[in-house]
């Protein structure tokens, strides 16, 4: 049956297709969906992970006991994964293992633009890349195939465009291959050095057998058109190609970019008189063919930075780029803020009062950095937020101690927080850290963690209680505190600050979007209280805006949360006035 669908649908349906038994994800934009749609059906066990490095290891441990096995992430969480995928490279696997990276060239949602492909060389793994969602379907059906029969892991890489654009794809049964017998192979899956060293001469020759089925696989095509021009492209590049040059120009299109081949580039290279490499990001197929003794173009007129597109292929090799309507220059920006009643705002508000460094992490309230709040100081990785504060700390003493303290979500402290937190335990370091807990994975789309109390079908499930489990981990202080009370939280913030020792506070109320959260009536501005000073503006309400000189508030987005009452010392803002 044909169907339009999301790159990421697409992918979920190729795993329910080819029989995939076992899934377990962390969330991570552009890759979330995938899961979230294997988990509709019942046929294959889904699951949220603490983080990518423990759902790759499930995901080895299920292809171990002979089911097809998938995991799922976002570009940086193949870093968080690395660890486990540059081993079951050699290992290889039982039943067929694929893994989903979801590249974000653009960084519409990410700290960082690197390029998974590298991932895919150093670890020995091969690598596919699908160009629309029917592609995404079919790469992941025979994907299995390809980890099966070569005996590794494989690794698709989705990119934004890709993951969260729609095409149409024609879907097929389920066809469930049977359960491989597991058999207790210690040379094989017992990797200390004398055994492991023994699989990498495997990997090697694996790799070349790869590398000459590349030159005439079912993932790479030559399109043949006018020979003048002659292009190699892979994912959206080859979408904009095509849409720019239709017939004129030749294309050999890799979906198998891992290994690259080499007959199949130096033949379609002799039969087309120019040859231009499109690639976003870095130049590996570029690098490939110069390797090859090719003189090829690339990098020298395509950026290494940024989403392509088709105007912008076009400019670059001369084709005249047709006019577009251009939005008015003068439009007011609108940068992301926190939401209407974030429960974050509250303690944003306070660390900024108090001219606190504040050494975040990732998550929405990374945007506790952004004017007029401006309240966060670092964010460089996953639970990177914790560990920086030790070292911070160990490094100025006395001089940051009083005023510096680390900020994670619960789901991020779930993820990678907990063993920085140890050390600051073990080490006795004197910082404080906010646990920010709204109760869900907000960043991604509220997504359940070990926190919550639910799976990723909403069923009840097992609950960490992070009060008892800092308390477990050698934090005697532990405090929680309400973000919407403001005088609460200044009082426990320096109360921390002031104690020399190590110290968890914990921001609790749910996300303000979480369906079952229950509003207040939206405040109202009692205009013949308000002088117009702009205090509750501090808090970067989304809700609030001056007009005529005099606070107004956006009824629509309004929850009621009180915060900004706590900042106007005239009762201009009334709470129970609708």
């Amino acid at each position: 049956m044909k169907q339009l669908m999301l790159g990421n649908k697409a992918f979920a349906r190729g795993l329910y297709e080819a029989g995939c038994s076992v899934v377990s994800s962390y969330p991570g934009t552009p890759s979330t969906e995938v899961t979230e749609e294997a988990a509709k059906y019942d046929e294959i066990y889904c699951e949220w992970a603490p983080n990518e490095k423990v759902a790759m290891e499930v995901a080895f441990g299920a292809s171990l006991a002979g089911k097809r096995s998938f995991c799922g992430m976002k570009h940086v969480g193949l870093n968080v994964a690395a660890d486990p995928l540059y081993t079951c490279s050699y290992t290889g696997v039982n039943g067929g293992m694929v893994i989903c990276v979801a590249d974000d060239a653009g960084m519409h949602s990410s700290q960082n633009e690197q390029d998974s492909r590298h991932h895919a060389i150093a670890s020995k793994v091969p690598m596919l890349e699908p160009s629309d969602s029917a592609e995404a379907l079919e790469f992941a059906k025979r994907a299995f195939e390809l980890s099966e029969e070569y005996d590794t892991p494989v690794i698709i890489k989705m990119c934004t465009r890709v993951a969260h654009s729609q095409s149409v794809v024609e879907t097929a049964d389920r066809v469930t291959p049977e359960t491989k017998k597991y058999e207790k192979n210690i040379a094989k899956y017992v990797m200390m050095p004398g055994n492991a060293i023994k699989r990498h001469p495997f990997v090697e020759d694996r790799m070349r057998r790869l590398a000459e089925y590349a030159n005439n696989c079912y993932f790479n095509r030559v399109e043949m058109g006018d020979t003048k021009l002659g292009i190699i492209t892979s994912s959206t590049s080859y979408q904009y190609a095509k849409e720019v040059f239709g017939d004129k120009a030749s294309i050999l299109k890799l979906g198998m970019i891992n290994p690259l081949p080499k007959d199949l580039i130096l033949d379609f290279a002799s039969k087309v008189e120019k040859l231009v490499i499109i690639e976003e990001l870095d130049p590996i197929i570029e690098n490939h063919c110069k390797s090859l003794g090719l003189s090829v173009s690339g990098k020298d007129i395509f950026p290494m930075e940024g989403e392509y597109s088709q105007n912008m292929i076009a400019k670059a090799l001369g084709v005249e780029v047709a006019k577009s309507v251009k939005l008015d220059e003068q439009l007011p920006v609108r940068p992301p803020v926190m939401c209407a009643g974030c429960p974050h705002r509250g303690i944003f508000y306070t660390l900024s009062k108090n001219k606190c460094t504040v050494l975040g992490d990732i998550g929405c309230y990374t945007l506790g950095a952004v004017a007029p709040l401006s309240a966060m100081d670092m964010t460089l990785c996953m639970g990177g937020s914790i560990s920086a504060i030790h070292g911070f700390n160990k490094a100025l003493g006395k001089e940051s101690e009083g005023k510096t303290v680390a900020v994670i979500g619960d789901s991020t402290f779930m993820h990678s927080g907990m063993t920085g937190l140890a050390n600051i335990a073990y080490n006795q370091s004197n910082s404080t850290v906010i646990i920010l807990d709204n109760s869900i994975t907000g960043m991604t789309g509220h997504q359940q963690n070990p926190t919550t109390g639910y799976n990723i079908k909403g069923d009840p499930a097992g609950k960490i209680n992070l009060e008892a489990l800092c308390k477990a981990m050698g934090f005697e202080r532990v405090t929680v505190v309400d973000p919407y009370n403001l005088a609460e939280c200044d009082a426990v913030l320096k109360e921390e600050l002031s104690f020399e020792g190590p110290s968890v506070i914990i921001s609790r109320r749910p996300c303000a979007l979480l369906k079952y959260v229950k509003h207040n009536k939206p405040l109202t501005v009692k205009s013949d209280k308000c002088v117009g000073c702009k205090s509750c503006m501090k808090i970067g309400c989304p809700a609030i805006s001056m007009k005529n000189g005099k606070a107004s508030i956006d009824s629509t987005l309004c929850v009621g949360c009180g915060v900004c009452t706590q900042m106007c010392k005239l009762g201009a803002l009334d709470p129970e006035e609708v």
